[in-house]
């Protein structure tokens, strides 16, 4: 399902009746002076930070340049970014393992012999992790269910470095992330081998995603009965434009770029050619970067990998001929092959310990404990709203007066050297999304302060990047989606159909702009709506080109709506390097003057919290309070308050997958998202 609601003003509806939900107000979001150079407050206005990224003069200049010049510029800053720095300038962050020597093994055998029951493993023992459906950015506590990705990269690192775990048996089912994610867990299979241990995966549903993980360990497995789904990608968009039509509902859009397609959704019956071309290309760029790392992994051409898709192999069998899978064998004939590989007898059990409970073993045990320079990891996931609402649960969105409480407490704090905004989110309220904007920027005034993309960091979510000194985006990282569009429902042929009527007394000329939804836009209004839709989106572009220390001509041609790939964002100067958390970790040292090989402790201000409301927030809204669920979830659905910075979801799909699905829930859930 693609849909891109980038920013806009709320999708009108009818219970809103006060004026002063206008989206003249969203003007007001933006009226804070930009600063073109932050300074320190406690030096004086005249001394620049250090951690500034340059601006360029041309930025603000509008004289004429000669058209060479322009090419030059335009060529420098495709090939560089906007900062000046080539991608091969930043520390790449690439795990490097390290051998011990006999005290710092002895000092890690001692440690164990002290550990806690529960934090013990037996020597010999294979770690099993099950890869599996949605994977969190957030940390987790043990009363929570669900992956963490945050956990999953330490309990890969620490098994590298335990001499107690022999190897890594890893089931791969059917995944729900997004392909940063899969980046960042297959960046963590191919550091883990370096550790010269064993990595077998294990996959009875192969898809791309899951393959693509599973190609990275040194051998994989699949059962007699495995499906395979390796036909390729999909990407589509529903339209509602047909349906409002039948039920008498007409949806008033203003679109701003020729992009945005999130007001497509609401009144077109087709795709737009630039939605068409968008989703083209990042569908190309997926597709293309899948094919580039199964040829890496498995030694094969990339044309011959592309072939063997193009043949719709369903057969398992298919992949061994082709030597895409190490063997065809059952679960327990895997496992009887690990014991026979760690010489453990027929009739014993394989030594193992899952995921959970080595999630509970510390890094201190192992010797990984970092050293005095602290970096503060401030995680931002989920849709960004202002305050916590009736629905809200820890970690599932942004909420900004909790985060901006965090980034100022980075800020106040002496002990920390440098902060990394990890950021995974389509965006949501612009007014959150600019009150973390300011912070952060302030942020980067006092320390280094960069920003971390995971699975996707666009519209509000690049809105906050933005301030970073740096920006790190995976290769397919989602980002962008600098645009607006506006929508309001008019209901007059729906309300005569079923013999509703409703009449609106009102003072002020345009009190009912957002309120009557009886009856069209007047002339006056409608040019209203199209004027303050066309300031919100330039404040937006513009902010993002001072940001950027682009030119707003430059800014131009790469907002509009469009939403980018990380690689492509990279080459058009909306991020500074490609990679993960440890490359945004590594340059967070480099700007802080912290040599890149002296060890570092990451602090995650974002925990868990283990407080009782909290575990029981999750069961106390669907078995105690269904009736208050239920209403606040109406009340979602139906009240939108203020301008919305938000890129709707893409679901890229693979064909085959998603079988019980049908085209009409997915309408359906796609129209409730998009109120959201």
């Amino acid at each position: 399902m693609a849909k891109l609601l980038l920013l806009h003003a709320p999708h009108v509806i009818p219970r809103f009746s006060s004026s002063s939900r206008s989206l003249v107000s969203a003007a007001a979001l933006y009226r804070r002076p930009l600063l073109v150079n932050p300074q320190f407050s406690h030096i004086g206005p005249r001394l620049r930070s250090p951690y500034n990224r340059r601006f360029s003069a041309r930025a603000f200049d509008d004289s004429p340049a000669s058209s060479t010049e322009m090419e030059k510029e335009k060529q420098e800053q495709l090939l560089d970014g906007v900062s000046g720095k080539k991608d091969e300038d930043y520390p790449t962050g690439e795990m490097e393992y390290e051998n011990r020597n006999a005290w710092e093994i002895f000092v890690v055998k001692l440690r164990m012999l002290f550990a806690y029951p529960w934090q013990r493993v037996r020597k010999g023992s294979v770690l099993t992790m099950t890869l599996r459906g949605q994977i969190s950015d957030q940390l987790k506590s043990r009363f929570n269910s669900g992956l963490s990705l945050p956990q999953l990269s330490e309990n890969f690192v620490k098994a590298a470095y335990d001499p107690r775990i022999a190897g890594v048996y890893l089931h791969i089912d059917p995944l729900s992330c997004g392909w940063g994610k899969v980046e960042e867990l297959r960046r963590h299979i191919l550091d883990f081998k370096k550790s010269g241990k064993f990595i077998v995966g294990y996959i009875s549903i192969c898809g791309l995603k899951e393959f693509y993980l599973g190609c990275a360990c040194n051998e994989l497995y699949a059962p007699p009965s495995a499906y395979s789904f390796l036909y390729g990608l999909t990407v589509q968009a529903s339209f509602l434009g047909g349906v409002f039509e039948k039920v008498g509902i007409e949806p008033q859009v203003q679109r701003i770029g020729k992009y945005k397609s999130a007001g497509d959704q609401l009144s077109r019956k087709n795709i737009s050619e630039e939605n068409y071309e968008m989703l083209s290309v990042l569908l190309d760029n997926i597709y293309a970067n899948w094919l580039d790392g199964v040829s890496d992994s498995t030694g094969k051409k990339r044309e011959d990998v592309e072939n063997f898709i193009n043949q719709g192999v369903y057969e398992i069998e298919k992949l061994k001929e082709e030597g895409l899978i190490k063997d065809i064998r059952y679960d327990d004939e895997v496992i009887a092959m690990l014991k026979e590989r760690l010489g453990v007898e027929k009739d014993k059990k394989l030594p193992t310990v899952d995921y959970k409970k080595y999630s509970g073993v510390k890094k201190w045990t192992l010797g990984l404990s970092g050293g005095r320079d602290q970096i503060a990891i401030i995680r931002a996931g989920g849709s960004i709203s202002r305050v916590k609402g009736p629905l809200s649960t820890p970690g599932s969105a942004i909420i900004a007066e909790q985060l901006i409480e965090k980034i100022r407490s980075v800020r106040e704090s002496k002990k920390f050297k440098a902060a990394i905004i990890r950021i995974d989110s389509p965006g949501g309220d612009a007014l959150a999304s600019d009150l973390m904007w300011r912070e952060i920027k302030l942020l980067a005034e006092t320390k280094p302060v960069i920003a971390s993309m995971s699975d996707v960091a666009a519209s509000g979510g690049y809105y906050m990047a933005m301030a970073a000194n740096t920006i790190v985006a995976e290769n397919l990282t989602l980002t962008g989606s600098i645009g607006v569009v506006t929508a309001r429902f008019t209901l007059a042929k729906l309300y005569e159909k079923i013999g509703f009527n409703k009449e609106t007394i009102s003072r002020g000329k345009y009190a009912e702009l957002l309120g009557a939804e009886e009856r069209p836009f007047k002339p006056e209004e409608a040019e209203l709506f199209e004027k303050s839709a066309q300031h919100a989106y330039q404040l937006f572009r513009d902010k993002a080109a001072l940001s950027r220390s682009m030119p707003v001509d430059k800014m131009e041609e790469v907002a509009q709506g469009r939403v980018w790939t990380g690689r492509d964002a990279h080459s058009r100067g909306l991020v500074d390097a490609l990679g993960g958390l440890s490359r945004a970790i590594a340059i967070a040292k480099q700007k802080a003057n912290i040599p890149l090989n002296k060890k570092v402790t990451l602090v995650e201000l974002s925990r868990p919290s283990t407080s009782l409301p909290d575990i029981l927030s999750g069961i106390g809204s669907s078995v105690i309070g269904v009736d208050r669920t239920l209403k606040g979830l109406l009340d979602e659905l139906t009240i939108t308050e203020g301008v919305q910075a938000r890129m709707d979801g893409i679901m890229f799909q693979q064909l085959g997958r998603d079988s019980l699905a049908t085209p009409i829930i997915d309408l359906l859930k796609d129209y409730l998202s998009s109120l959201r």
